[in-house]
C-alpha cells in the first residue's frame, strides 16, 4: 500500500484544525483518516500495530499526530512511535464475509480475485461463509473483527440491493460490499454491470444478422434476470427490432429448464434464429434439445450463455458467452482501501465492472432465406 512520503504533508496534517468528531461522540479511524489525508484502512494498519506492511515511517508518525490531535488513546500508543519489524506474526489480515461458498463458484473466484490482491500487499484474507443467518453472521462477523481485521468484504452470491445490518454500520474499519449494495451508499460497493452485459450479448447476435432473437430468463424475482433482459430489450429497441413477448421464456438458471424452454421456443410457428440464454448451464439444456430436434449449431440457430463457466469452452461446439468479472470484483474491493477516506459518513456510487463477451463457435451469420 503506497502513502504521501512527503515531508511536508507531515507538517502540513500537524497544523491541520481538527475535524469535528463523529456523530456516536467518540473517535474513530474515519476521523484520523480524514485528518491524517490517508485511508481508513491505512490508519487501522497503523493503530493496530499490523507488523510487515509497507508503510513509510512518515505515514505512521502522521497517522500518530492526527491521532493524538483528537484524543485517540489506544491502549499501547507509545509502541506505535517504534519502527515495525519485518516479517513478524501475521502481515495485515482482511475478513471477508460471504453468505454462500458451495453453491456457486463465483465466491471462489471473488476470493481468489481478492487473495491475490491482498498476497501483493503482503496481507492475509481469513474467510467466513454466513448463510445470511441473522444470529450466526453478526458472530462470524465477530470472530473475524477480534482477530484483528483491518478492512472487511461482505459478499453476497445473488446480486442485490440489502439493507445492511447495524453490525456493519457500526464496525470501525473499512467495510466494502462485493455483488451487493446498500440503498444510502453508505459503503463502496461493486457489482457486475449486467444490463450491459445482456446488451452486448443479444447485440452481437444482432450483428450477425440476427433479428429473430429468442432469451431464455433466469428466475425474474432475482436481479441478475431482471437487469440481462433489461439489456436484451434495450439492443432490441436500438435496432429497431420489435420486441415479442413470445421470444422470451423464463427459466431457472438449470439445465433442465433451458431444454423445456428451446423445446418451446422449436414449437413456435416463426422459430428463432438465435437464443440468447441468461446462463451457461441453461445454454447446456439448449444445446441437448436442438441436437434433438436434428438442428446443428450454429449452422441452423445460433447460442450464446452468460457467465463463462469452465463447462462452455468445452461444449461442441464451445459456446460464446459472457465473463462474469468477479475475480475483477474481488480484486477491485481490495484496492479500494488504499483509496483515501470520504468525508463524512459517505455516499459511495456503485461501481459496475463488465462483463466481457468471450466469441466461440457458437454463433454465425443467420442462413438465407431461400
Amino acid at each position: 500500500m503506497s502513502e504521501t512520503t512527503d515531508p511536508e504533508a507531515l507538517d502540513t496534517a500537524r497544523r491541520r484544525k481538527p475535524p469535528a468528531k463523529s456523530a456516536r461522540g467518540r473517535v474513530t479511524m474515519t476521523d484520523i483518516a480524514r485528518a491524517a489525508g490517508c485511508s481508513q484502512a491505512t490508519v487501522s494498519f497503523v493503530l493496530n500495530n499490523s507488523p510487515g506492511i509497507k508503510l513509510s515511517q512518515q505515514t505512521r508518525e502522521r497517522v500518530i499526530e492526527a491521532a493524538r490531535a483528537l484524543g485517540y488513546s489506544p491502549p499501547a500508543f507509545s509502541a506505535l512511535q517504534k519502527p515495525l519489524p519485518a516479517f513478524e506474526g501475521l502481515d495485515g489480515v482482511i475478513g471477508f464475509a460471504v453468505d454462500q461458498l458451495a453453491t456457486s463458484p463465483e465466491a471462489v473466484v471473488a476470493i481468489e480475485g481478492a487473495r491475490q490482491a491482498s498476497w501483493n500487499a503482503g496481507n492475509v484474507l481469513l474467510v467466513a461463509q454466513t448463510l445470511g443467518d441473522s444470529v450466526m453472521e453478526p458472530r462470524a462477523i465477530a470472530a473475524l473483527t477480534k482477530r484483528g481485521i483491518s478492512a472487511l468484504i461482505y459478499m453476497t452470491i445473488f446480486t442485490r440491493e440489502i439493507s445492511a445490518p447495524d453490525y456493519l454500520y457500526g464496525l470501525d474499519i473499512p467495510v466494502i460490499l462485493l455483488n451487493c449494495y446498500t440503498a444510502d451508499y453508505a459503503f463502496p460497493a461493486v457489482v457486475p454491470s449486467e444490463i450491459a452485459g445482456g446488451q452486448s450479448s443479444t447485440r452481437h447476435l444482432i450483428s450477425h444478422g440476427h433479428r429473430r432473437i429468442a432469451t431464455i430468463t433466469g428466475e425474474p424475482w432475482m436481479q441478475a434476470a431482471q437487469d440481462r433482459l433489461k439489456g436484451y430489450r434495450r439492443a432490441l429497441a436500438t435496432a429497431d427490432i420489435p420486441f415479442d413477448p413470445e421470444l422470451v421464456v423464463e427459466g431457472d438458471w438449470s439445465a433442465s429448464a433451458g431444454y423445456a424452454a428451446t423445446v418451446k421456443l422449436l414449437a413456435l410457428k416463426d422459430r428463432p434464429t438465435a437464443i440468447f440464454c441468461q446462463n451457461d448451464r441453461t445454454a447446456i439444456g439448449c444445446y441437448e434439445a436442438l441436437k434433438e430436434a436434428g438442428l446443428h449449431i450454429p449452422q441452423d440457430i445460433s447460442v450464446v450463455g452468460y457467465d463463462d463457466e469452465e463447462i462452455a469452452r468445452h461444449l461442441f461446439p464451445p459456446l460464446t458467452t459472457s465473463i462474469l468479472p468477479h475475480m475483477a470484483m474481488g480484486q477491485w474491493a481490495i484496492e479500494q482501501l488504499e483509496a483515501p477516506a470520504a468525508a463524512g459518513r459517505g455516499r459511495y456510487p456503485i461501481t459496475k465492472l463488465e462483463c466481457p463477451l468471450v466469441e466461440r463457435e457458437s454463433v454465425r451469420a443467420v442462413a438465407a432465406v431461400s
